[in-house]
């Protein structure tokens, strides 16, 4: 029989010999031996299921559980037992439910890298899967790479995000819209509930600043179009790799990823067919190539170390942008970059040609009009595209007055 531990203090509990001592309403102190001749004091919950059987539901050891807290335990245990809830029941479900969330739960990293898993294929490039979680890791996963999903909400996703909107309102729009998308990814697999906290329209637009506003938009240095003869002889007069990658980028307007990438299979004559893998529209463009653009590739098929038209010192792997930043440094032009020269196209064949605007635009691979319009275009504007491309070159070649306009006729 149990006997009473009213009024008992800790000095008298530590005297006490072994067994169960009443505290009254079902609480119970129980004493027992422990391992090398110690013993094990604890708390216990006393109540009767069915027909009068009885119950023991722990509580927890004395030198973690006070007699305050055992006695509030035993309170809220009555109070389930008022309910017809058995409360050794109630603490199993509990248990087996925050067993089942936290098998469940996974961080922002963890769902990041299940994102990128389930989408790299249908990506278009290789470093497009590497530069996106590579993002995320230096800009998003100090504040909520070990969160776990399901507790990411609005604060915590702005102070991700506010240090970059201000900053570099573009890289931070970018940004938002990746950890939107692996939020929505952790939602659909079951990882989190709730609507998104990183949604732009009707939530964050109204707590940030659109980020067209936040900061002008920052294009790409350009060379003016009358400069561009004279800085063609003299990239001509550069020796190098990255010279003739710089020249072969300006007489075909391509961008210089295309550019690096390029290999000896893709030239057909005077045809680059670039693969829709390596374009940034994600569709397969063909570039008329003029007769100086030829002659780079037949110079760099005399040197031909590879497939890549343009390796790097290794041979191996492209060219990249430091080597063309290079030549114009060298050149004395570390005022504009190499992309600008797709601006400076641009704006010459509309201000010192007739071609018309969609020809200009197809050269550029810019998507232009519907889909059916495109297609027709990328069907017909190829011998068109050519004539723009030499008279390009000539241009590039040869210093003319400023404001000439090519002959209507040579645009037909």
């Amino acid at each position: 029989m149990a006997r009473p531990l009213h009024r008992l203090g800790a000095a008298a509990l530590k005297r006490k010999k072994l067994g169960v001592f009443a505290d009254g309403g079902g609480l119970y102190l129980q004493i027992t031996k422990g391992k090398n001749g110690g013993v094990n004091r604890s708390w216990l919950f006393r109540y009767k299921v069915g027909k009068g059987r009885d119950r023991w539901m722990g509580l927890g050891p004395t030198h973690t559980v006070s007699l305050a807290d055992a006695r509030e335990a035993a309170l809220q245990c009555r109070k389930a037992r008022l309910a017809g809830i058995d409360p050794i029941a109630q603490r199993a479900q509990r248990r087996a439910a925050e067993a089942q969330a936290s098998a469940k739960a996974i961080t922002f990293a963890e769902a990041a890298d299940g994102y990128v898993r389930a989408h790299a294929a249908s990506w278009r490039n290789a470093k497009h899967s590497v530069q996106w979680p590579a993002s995320l890791g230096r800009y998003v996963f100090p504040t909520l790479g070990s969160v776990p999903v399901s507790a990411i909400d609005t604060p915590l996703v702005l102070k991700a995000l506010r240090p970059l909107w201000s900053r570099v309102p573009e890289t931070a729009s970018r940004i938002r819209g990746r950890v939107e998308a692996v939020l929505d990814w952790s939602g659909a697999a079951g990882y989190r509930d709730g609507a998104n906290p990183a949604r732009w329209s009707g939530h964050l637009e109204f707590l940030l600043l659109s980020p067209s506003k936040a900061k002008p938009a920052q294009h790409h240095a350009a060379m003016a179009v009358a400069e561009i003869p004279a800085f063609m002889e003299a990239v001509r007069g550069q020796q190098g790799t990255a010279a003739r990658a710089l020249e072969f980028a300006i007489l075909t307007s391509a961008r210089s990823n295309e550019v690096f990438g390029a290999r000896f299979e893709e030239i057909d004559g005077d045809i680059w067919t670039i693969p829709a893998e390596r374009m940034k529209s994600g569709r397969e463009h063909k570039v008329p190539l003029s007769k100086c653009a030829v002659e780079i590739l037949r110079q760099m098929r005399a040197q031909r170390s590879g497939d890549l038209v343009f390796p790097g010192r290794d041979g191996l792997k492209p060219l990249g942008q430091t080597g063309l930043r290079q030549v114009l440094k060298q050149l004395g032009r570390s005022d504009v970059t190499a992309h600008g020269f797709r601006s400076a196209f641009r704006d010459w064949c509309g201000d010192h040609t007739n071609f018309p605007r969609e020809v200009a635009e197809a050269a550029l691979a810019h998507a232009v009009g519907d889909k059916v319009e495109a297609a027709y275009r990328r069907g017909t504007a190829l011998e068109k595209r050519r004539k723009l491309m030499e008279a390009w070159a000539r241009f590039c070649a040869t210093p003319a007055p400023e404001g000439e306009v090519v002959p209507i006729g040579a645009a037909r």
